[in-house]
């Protein structure tokens, strides 16, 4: 192997007296997928924002490309250097051509006006070259998240550059389009390129990663080579312990009185569900499962009041309800935690003391309507203790958290209503490992308390690894269902069976 294209060495940032990084070294070669993982606070950004220019390092560091010293002075530096950084929220202008946002501050003019044609005439190539299904004067706007995905990689390619940086690239990404994204990241490893991969998902890193290195509170605590990624010494180096079981499952659903909490029988919105049916019971954790737009999101709304429903009827505790929004739904004890919690969740300008007591605000008023602090303070900051919360104090805003805590926020504020039914829409998504090892632990705690818990997941060992039962969703049917027993245990392949129908599989 030829040297390596790029060495980062003793790089340290600062801010406010804070270190968020400490002497980080990151060692890079041409033609490999180089995975960062660490915790959300580990320090990843911040060592790939003062790669790409956008921050600058403390002194007494060093980074060399292609074995020269460089120093990198803002983005346009670190462009110029050969590194392009595509970031988690993608920083395209919906309203210009996909040939225009390739050359979005390189514009090519002729006599003082755009040279559009001669742009287009030179982005065709490369868009060819990607395997595009769209073309250079097509508008972003009109573009999946993976097409636009696609044309961040072509303006990197534009750019001639030696370097990719990609931030979570599959987080709005469905299966089949995350699948695409591999084929042509593993197409630009071959061509030469050097990939650093950012992601929290371990079958990803697997997939994909040729060497990974792991930082964990700003600082660099290990790297490991293909023969040694495994999720044990990965877990182990981002939380700093050993993980002996990662998906807890301690809850023994047979030990609950097994009653039916939760019966969703017929349920149907004449679009995306077909009368589906479902019964969960008292400390029991069922698995929702199925290919993205199988309508497992649209099932869940259809429960909780939040989506018409054109035929189905709702039972808790074997009782009839008629169920018309979400807010009857939580007052009747259905919580329904959404899968995008910073759109459809949180209040993020708002204290996690508020976000937490959203929910029951009506039970803290005093007389006259005045809202009791004292109680609502009580409240977060036992929510705070129970689940591990971080953060300097319940009244910070809850914007400036981790994903996973931002999660165990709103989770709090769903179990401030004393729910007998949780419904968990992508409960880990966009959550670190350690986040997600203790959430895994709270619904194994909930489970034993006798709560009835839906989980939907698009994480197959998620799904495995904490589920008692596993319904799959296809095309709006349940297709099957996977029960977990003394000697049989759920398989990705029994579950992606269901999900595709390429076969049958006994349930």
């Amino acid at each position: 192997m030829s040297g390596p294209i790029l060495e980062m060495r003793g790089v340290s940032k600062s801010f406010f007296g804070i270190k968020a990084l400490h002497k980080v070294d990151l060692t890079v070669y041409a033609g490999e997928i180089h995975a960062l993982m660490g915790e959300n606070g580990a320090g990843k950004s911040t060592l790939m924002k003062i790669l790409s220019g956008a921050y600058r390092p403390d002194p007494g560091g060093e980074i060399r490309i292609e074995g020269h010293p460089v120093r990198i002075e803002g983005p346009l530096g670190g462009r110029a250097a050969g590194i392009s950084i595509i970031y988690q929220e993608l920083s395209l202008a919906p309203n210009l051509t996909v040939a225009e946002n390739i050359y979005l501050g390189r514009e090519v003019s002729q006599s003082g006006l755009l040279a559009r044609g001669a742009m287009r005439e030179r982005v065709g190539p490369i868009l060819e070259r990607l395997g595009a299904d769209f073309t250079p004067q097509t508008l972003v706007a009109e573009l999946s998240m993976g097409q636009r995905q696609l044309v961040e990689i072509a303006r990197a390619l534009h750019a001639r550059s030696k370097i990719l940086i990609m931030d979570e690239p599959t987080t709005s990404l469905s299966a089949a389009e995350s699948e695409r994204l591999f084929a042509l990241i593993r197409q630009l490893r071959a061509e030469g390129l050097a990939i650093i991969y950012i992601s929290h998902r371990m079958d990803e890193v697997y997939a994909l990663g040729d060497r990974v290195t792991v930082l964990r509170d700003g600082r660099l605590v290990g790297s490991l080579d293909k023969p040694e990624i495994r999720a044990d010494t990965i877990v182990r180096l981002m939380v700093g312990r050993e993980v002996s079981s990662f998906y807890k499952k301690e809850h023994d659903p047979n030990a609950t009185s097994g009653r039916p909490v939760l019966t969703a029988t017929d349920m149907a919105d004449g679009q995306r569900v077909k009368g589906c049916s479902l019964t969960i019971h008292a400390g029991e954790v069922v698995g929702l499962a199925g290919l993205i737009g199988a309508g497992r999101t649209e099932l869940a709304h259809l429960i909780i009041g939040a989506a018409p429903k054109i035929s189905g009827h709702v039972e808790l505790d074997r009782q009839p309800i008629d169920i018309r929004t979400p807010g009857e739904a939580l007052d009747a004890g259905i919580a329904y935690l959404t899968e995008d919690r910073k759109a459809l969740g949180l209040f993020l300008d708002m204290s996690c003391l508020d976000n937490i007591n959203l929910a029951v605000i009506g039970r803290d008023a005093k007389l006259g309507g005045f809202l009791d602090r004292d109680k609502a303070r009580d409240r977060a900051e036992r929510a705070f203790a129970a689940l591990g919360i971080r953060a300097p104090n319940v009244g910070v805003p809850v914007g400036g958290l981790s994903g996973g805590n931002q999660q165990k926020v709103l989770l709090s504020r769903l179990l401030a209503t004393t729910p007998k039914v949780l419904i968990l829409d992508e409960p880990t998504r966009g959550v670190d490992v350690g986040a997600k090892s203790e959430i895994y632990a709270i619904i194994d705690n909930l489970a034993k308390s006798g709560t009835a818990i839906l989980v939907i997941s698009s994480d197959l060992p998620e799904i495995i690894g904490i589920c008692d039962r596993v319904l799959v969703m296809r095309s709006g049917h349940i297709a099957g269902e996977i029960r977990r027993n003394a000697t049989s245990h759920f398989s990705q392949e029994e579950i992606m069976a269901l999900a595709t129908g390429t076969e049958h599989v006994d349930a």
